[in-house]
């Protein structure tokens, strides 16, 4: 599960970064805020509240 994770975490801040190039600065700051706080060490959404990794 933490690999799939990772790679979910690196595709949208990568595709924030496009994002942020091509002119929408919301959208890709929201993307890469959204990719930090799905990867592992962030705040996960497939784990419960208070259980860590």
């Amino acid at each position: 599960m933490g690999t799939l994770l990772w790679i979910a975490a690196v595709v949208l801040v990568i595709a924030g970064i496009v994002t942020l190039i091509q002119g929408s600065i919301l959208l890709g700051i929201v993307l890469i805020v959204v990719g930090l706080l799905v990867g592992p060490g962030g705040v996960s959404i497939f784990n419960g509240r208070g259980n860590t990794v």
